[in-house]
C-alpha cells in the first residue's frame, strides 16, 4: 500500500494533529499539545510516555513520513 493511500485513511484533522504534535515536541513544547490529541496519539501507538517525557514511537515516526509523503504527492499533482 502506498504512503498516499495509507495517509488517506487517516482523517485530515488527525494528520494535522500529528504533524503539529511533532513540531511541538521538536520545540520542546509538549505543554502546547491538547490532552485529547495526546490521548488519541498514545492510543494509536504513535506517542508514548517515557520517563515523564512524551516521545514519538517508531510507528509514529513511520506515520509522520507517510503523511509528509502524501502531502508532497498531493502538492505535486496539484501543480
Amino acid at each position: 500500500m502506498t504512503s498516499a493511500r495509507i495517509a488517506a485513511k487517516i482523517t485530515p484533522s488527525l494528520q494535522e494533529a500529528l504533524l503539529t504534535t511533532v513540531d511541538a515536541l521538536t520545540r520542546r513544547r509538549a505543554c502546547d499539545i491538547p490532552e485529547l490529541t495526546i490521548d488519541q496519539l498514545v492510543g494509536l501507538g504513535w506517542l508514548q510516555w517515557k520517563g515523564g517525557s512524551l516521545r514519538l514511537t517508531e510507528a509514529g515516526e513511520t506515520m509522520v513520513v507517510k503523511v509528509q509523503s502524501a502531502m508532497i504527492m498531493r502538492e505535486a499533482v496539484a501543480a
